[in-house]
């Protein structure tokens, strides 16, 4: 059973950084897509970015790609999402999420690709 834990979540001002991070285990990772999705209070669930675990390629929701920047520690399991310049409409629980099934060719901004889900961490960010 895959199991994903979500930290590093909290407080921060607009225009600075945080860095959430996931923990993954249950399984071996090589193929699978790991991602973070956000959901702010009263929205849908929004894709912020992928990573292919076996090579690293990232995958970004086109209007996050300057500021978000996802990377992986395979030796630890663990998957990170940096933000940087942050803003108050990035508030929002913050999901990890992961998938085997799927393919390069067909990587989408939808959270529905993803079939297993952590519990989400919580980023305020005030003005």
């Amino acid at each position: 059973q895959v199991l994903l834990v979500e930290s590093g979540g909290g407080l921060v001002q607009a225009g600075g950084s945080l860095r959430p991070s996931c923990a993954a285990s249950g399984r071996t990772f090589t193929n699978y897509l790991m991602g973070w999705i956000r959901q702010a209070t009263g929205k849908e669930r929004e894709f912020v970015a992928a990573i292919a675990w076996r090579n690293g390629r990232p995958f970004y929701a086109p209007s996050l790609v300057d500021r978000f920047i996802v990377s992986r520690d395979t030796a630890n399991n663990t998957m990170f999402l940096q933000m940087n310049s942050v803003k108050p409409e990035d508030t929002a629980i913050y999901y990890c999420a992961a998938t085997a099934n799927w393919d390069v060719r067909r990587v989408s901004t939808s959270p529905e690709q993803f079939d297993n889900w952590g519990q989400g961490t919580q980023v305020t960010v005030s003005s």
